[in-house]
């Protein structure tokens, strides 16, 4: 294929994944957004989105891919670092400038707002100006702004807000351990729900085939809640700390109080390095676990986990970041074995910037906790599939891959006992 053959496969891919994504949004009521709504779309907030977020993967990849080919390498490697978004959101979120621009539907001026957040206004007009430009916040007239679709996620009651400030704040702070951090750290699991699409599981994996499902360190209600309102006749255990449980009691009894009166779900107390979850249960769920530990302590918990798992049923830890390879050749017999994919030539296999939080989520574990988000041999090494890996590890933790359940940005791996 020549260079400028896969070119026009790219702008083709953009065109018909732009299109897609369009159709779908067009499927639940009849429009599409534009990128100063100031509401929500429907589908914005829909469960699942696993369709609109494949789509968008390709359309960012393919864009970001035939951008990087037809620029200057020089216009792509400042625009790479010379980012100021990270804290001018923070501002933003610190300051909860959207929550004040939701009484000014018709815009705010910037000397009106610098008064309400004690920033000088010059200075904020510049930030809000580069925020605009992003398409978060609308510059109406001239330093007179107001929200729109995208400014509507830092809301103070968007779990997606939440995840902005652990990344802004919390993370910088090093973690502080009082119960409102707690809190907010458990709501931006809710936004990563969201923002990953990774609760599409819920309805993507056939929950409805099982009785019994244990969440091994569940939190306060990001997986759990959503599934006993989903699939009733389910019986859930929430596994996590005590400290934590006590929050996940209060949340439930607020959001799901039928599940406690019919005796749907039950709290369990779990330090997960030394002791092994409710025994004999249909499915043991771990979500956003083993991701920040290493190898050594993340087997231990695989094990315990194995341990409980008395039969041959699927037992899945879903993991919501797998990092995908870079090489075709290498990526294929996994697809192929497993059900995973690959982005269509010549893309990049892994869909390129289309997947980036994946990897920028690699970086972040090193940063803040020295540890790796996995690629597929290395959690094929800490289960149990000799003949896929280079170094079979024998102490591994007796579990066998079944399915990759793709959900376009987060995966699920289906794991049995081995």
């Amino acid at each position: 294929m020549s260079n400028r053959a896969r070119l026009e496969a790219l702008l083709a891919l953009i065109n018909s994944s732009a299109g897609q994504a369009m159709a779908l949004y067009e499927q639940v009521n009849g429009t599409v957004p534009s990128i100063d709504s100031t509401e929500l779309h429907p589908l914005d907030e829909a469960l699942d989105q696993v369709e609109l977020k494949a789509a968008i993967c390709t359309l960012e990849g393919a864009c970001a891919q035939l951008c990087t080919t037809l620029a200057p390498p020089g216009h792509t490697a400042i625009n790479l670092v010379q980012v100021y978004d990270y804290s001018c959101v923070c501002l933003a979120v610190r300051e909860n400038i959207t929550n004040i621009l939701m009484d000014y539907p018709k815009g705010l001026h910037v000397n009106e707002l610098s008064k309400k957040i004690n920033v000088e206004p010059k200075k904020l007009s510049r930030i809000m100006r580069l925020l605009a430009t992003r398409g978060c916040y609308s510059e109406v007239a001239k330093d007179v702004f107001t929200n729109t679709r995208l400014s509507l996620v830092l809301h103070s009651e968007n779990p997606v807000r939440h995840m902005a400030n652990l990344h802004t704040e919390s993370a910088s702070k090093g973690g502080n351990k009082e119960d409102s951090t707690r809190e907010s750290y458990h709501r931006s699991i809710q936004g990563l729900s969201i923002i990953m699409g990774s609760s599409a599981v819920l309805t993507q994996f056939p929950f409805g085939k099982y009785s019994t499902v244990v969440d091994v360190g569940g939190g306060i209600d990001a997986f759990s809640l959503p599934l006993a309102k989903i699939h009733k006749h389910v019986k859930i255990t929430v596994h996590d700390l005590p400290e934590v449980l006590t929050q996940a009691r209060s949340a439930w009894a607020r959001d799901c109080p039928e599940a406690l009166q019919e005796n749907r779900v039950e709290f369990s107390e779990l330090y997960f390095f030394t002791q092994v979850p409710v025994p004999g249960q249909d499915i043991y769920y771990l979500r956003n676990i083993i991701h920040d530990w290493p190898d050594e302590e993340s087997l231990v918990i695989l094990q315990n986990v194995r341990k409980s798992d008395g039969h041959q049923q699927p037992s899945p830890p879903p993991y919501d970041y797998v990092v995908r390879q870079l090489n075709r050749e290498q990526a294929a017999p996994e697809a192929s074995k497993f059900g995973d994919t690959m982005a269509p030539e010549p893309m990049l296999p892994n869909f390129g910037v289309g997947n980036m939080r994946t990897y920028q989520q690699d970086v972040t574990m090193f940063i803040m906790h020295n540890v790796r988000e996995r690629m597929l041999p290395e959690f094929l090494e800490l289960s149990w599939v000799p003949h896929l890996i280079d170094n079979y590890n024998s102490n591994a933790a007796g579990l066998k891959l079944e399915k990759i359940w793709d959900l376009s940005e987060a995966r699920v791996l289906e794991s049995a006992a081995a």
